[in-house]
């Protein structure tokens, strides 16, 4: 499916014409990668799409680039398209699940982030008693 969609793609951008809609279905299988880059490449084809593209899609494009940008963990950006989608459609639930989402795995990352900082203070602290216990006991 994504080679289809890559191919199209690229055949019109050879042709010096892509339409929205080849630029999203292009756009919308990278952001779903595995691959950073890829995703990166994807955000961006959403970005120029988003900024540049009919009203129509606009729904569209900030909720892939949401997911997006959630993907490369970049959650700040990701919230500020989620509230641009739910600025439009406030009821929606799949939106709001996404917020919920990133805003959990925010907060997890947040605490295992001062977790390991915590733990790399300790060790520093049981090296500094080491080395204060080793020069008492000469």
């Amino acid at each position: 499916n994504f080679q289809k969609y890559e191919r199209a793609y690229h055949e019109e951008l050879l042709k010096g014409e892509v339409t929205q809609k080849a630029q999203f279905e292009y756009s919308w299988c990278l952001v779903r990668s595995q691959y950073w880059a890829d995703i990166r490449k994807g955000i961006t084809l959403l970005e120029d799409l988003y900024n540049s593209g009919s009203e129509d899609g606009r729904r569209d494009y900030l909720y892939y680039l949401a997911i997006g940008n959630a993907r490369i963990r970049e959650y700040g950006k990701a919230l500020k398209y989620v509230r641009s989608f739910l600025q439009i459609e406030p009821g929606n639930q799949q939106v709001q699940n996404l917020e919920t989402s990133i805003r959990k795995t925010m907060e997890k990352e947040g605490l295992k982030g001062l977790a390991m900082a915590g733990g790399v203070v300790l060790a520093i602290g049981g090296l500094v008693g080491l080395g204060i216990a080793l020069t008492k006991s000469k």
